[in-house]
């Protein structure tokens, strides 16, 4: 494969681009359609086809949400406003003849932090800490999707069964506990509340309720790492997001790891890929499956 057309959709923007090997050229990006959604985003998909068309041979989508035999869903669906159930490669497909082929957003950025490191481990995950929690996982130097594309949503594992009540309709998953909402539904409640920015500001001078929030959501961030690492020999986690990267929270889930056993543990290092990780890694990801394809056949 030459050249791959890139989308990623996001929940307040889609991005685009052409990408050989690993430039990505040509990137353009626009507001995800709110209103009417799902007639828009039919006919902004459309736009993007038309605007790259006779420049590429395949089309790789990252997308937020799950990707479900071609169709876009979620765990609760009501995230996704008028896109739930949005018929995503059917849409796509009108407009092209090349292959098409579609990810979960974190799974792509899974992979991209994979090949761009030139990681070397077998078995490796992904995970972001943002305003939720998310994970893309490689067995095998393989990208788990499963047949139903819900392979890495791994904020959705069990914390704390006494936890509060995830989004998902789950009580205590990690992203109840660990992520960027939970922290500020947690700030919200304190004498003087505040954004997650400001508690990461107020954790790192010190400040008693913040450490306690940030430990809190650090040591739920380690549970997690240790049950991947014990139950498919993780080599190593990347970690991204907003909170993942923030300053200060990577050591404290590293010290915390540290005192685990050591079969609970793994390298745990920062993501390199940036806003366009989904990109790139849904590109790549699509590049090695057409070249393996080609392989066997």
């Amino acid at each position: 494969m030459k050249c791959c057309l890139a989308i990623d959709i996001g929940g307040t923007k889609i991005a685009s681009a052409l990408v050989t090997d690993q430039i990505i050229t040509q990137r353009q990006q626009i507001k995800t359609p709110q209103a009417e959604a799902a007639t828009r985003m039919a006919t902004v998909l459309a736009e993007i086809m038309q605007q790259y068309d006779g420049k590429f041979d395949a089309v790789a989508v990252a997308s937020t949400g799950i990707i479900n035999n071609g169709v876009l869903t979620a765990l609760n669906p009501k995230n996704l406003g008028g896109l739930a159930e949005f018929p995503l490669l059917d849409t796509i497909a009108k407009y092209t003849a090349c292959p098409v082929g579609l990810l979960n957003d974190v799974q792509a950025a899974a992979y991209a932090e994979y090949r761009v490191s030139g990681e070397k481990s077998v078995n490796f995950a992904f995970i972001t800490v943002s305003t939720g929690v998310g994970g893309g996982i490689i067995l095998n130097r393989q990208l788990q999707i499963g047949p139903n594309g819900v392979a890495g949503h791994i904020g959705h594992t069990l914390a704390d069964p006494n936890g509060p009540m995830c989004g998902c309709g789950r009580r205590g998953c990690v992203e109840a506990i660990a992520s960027g909402r939970a922290i500020e539904a947690a700030a919200a409640q304190w004498a003087n509340p505040c954004e997650p920015k400001e508690v990461f500001a107020r954790f790192r001078q010190g400040v008693p309720e913040a450490v306690a929030l940030i430990q809190r959501s650090a040591h739920a961030l380690t549970g997690l790492i240790a049950d991947l690492v014990i139950g498919n020999d993780i080599q190593r986690v990347v970690l991204g997001g907003s909170v993942g990267l923030a300053e200060g929270y990577l050591p404290l889930v590293r010290q915390y790891l540290q005192q685990l056993p050591h079969f609970y543990q793994a390298d745990v290092v920062p993501a390199i890929c940036g806003q366009d990780a989904g990109l790139l890694g849904a590109a790549l990801w699509m590049q090695d499956s057409l070249t393996t394809y080609k392989e066997e056949k």
